[in-house]
């Protein structure tokens, strides 16, 4: 079991909301009404983390060493939107998220294949800790900014237990599992080809509920994502360049090859869905020639 081992990982650099967060250093003239806004949203949107534990809880009901891991996955989630609800709470009390707009984020995700949705949570929490480092550069106020880096931090650890959970599954399930890994990992590295930001909380996620069925269509301000990427972080290339950057190489080390670029990875998405097809066509064959 894979559990036990990272809650203790985990336990040793968890980070306390009363002692580790600077909240006497508070500097009121470096907080703007947008900047308190954008932290209003991410709050709303880190408490969907009930929601995706909800979700992987009922997709891996044969895997309970990773729902265990859930627990720590979720605790930690869930913190990160109450530490941004406490720095309003203190400092911004009118930007603050009601019980309601915070509900409005948990609704059912249809099924989906356990290993793919793992991969596409691995790269949402590479992509988050690039997006919040990033908001700690943009920010002024220097509370928050302490807050973004904590959070992001825990987001790069939580890409690590995930990745530790691909491992098994590629030593387990062998083709099937690295056809699953590389297919998502081919569209979550692509997002110079959509206008929209890839993450789990951007993406469709209930076929009866669209086009309103994601996360971030749930918040009081559904444009809100693209807007704080691009006209306030400055996510730009060279930020996305390290998400893609990042994927790569953890997609290297877990296939055992080294993919320099996207195309290089949908190659082998390709060749190892070509391996799969072979296998199966040489099942169905085999008792006729036996």
């Amino acid at each position: 079991m894979l559990y036990p081992e990272l809650f203790k990982s985990l336990e040793a650099v968890r980070w306390n909301m009363a002692t580790d967060v600077p909240w006497d250093s508070f500097d009121g003239s470096k907080l703007t009404d947008e900047q308190a806004q954008t932290i209003k949203m991410n709050a709303i949107t880190e408490w969907a983390a009930l929601p995706a534990t909800e979700m992987f809880l009922r997709d891996n009901q044969h895997d309970s060493d990773f729902s265990a891991f859930m627990s720590v996955w979720f605790f930690e989630e869930q913190k990160h939107s109450l530490v941004l609800i406490e720095y309003l709470r203190r400092f911004r009390p009118d930007m603050m998220p009601t019980e309601e707009e915070l509900h409005q984020v948990r609704f059912p995700f249809d099924p989906a294949p356990a290993l793919e949705t793992l991969m596409l949570h691995f790269c949402g929490e590479i992509r988050l800790n690039h997006w919040y480092r990033r908001a700690s550069e943009w920010h002024t106020e220097p509370v928050i900014k302490h807050i973004y880096g904590l959070i992001s931090r825990d987001e790069a650890r939580h890409g690590g237990a995930y990745l530790q959970y691909m491992k098994r599954a590629v030593n387990t399930f062998g083709d099937s599992a690295r056809a699953s890994f590389a297919k998502i990992g081919v569209l979550m590295a692509s997002a110079h080809r959509t206008a929209q930001a890839l993450h789990p909380t951007n993406l469709h996620v209930n076929q009866a509920m669209f086009p309103e069925d994601t996360i971030q269509s749930k918040l009081p301000d559904p444009g809100w994502l693209e807007r704080w990427l691009d006209g306030q972080i400055d996510f730009n290339k060279e930020w996305e360049t390290k998400v893609v950057d990042r994927i790569l190489h953890n997609v290297s080390i877990l296939f055992d090859r080294s993919f320099v670029t996207v195309q290089d990875l949908n190659r082998y998405r390709k060749e190892v869905a070509r391996n799969l097809s072979e296998k199966i066509s040489g099942t169905l064959v085999a008792p006729h020639t036996a």
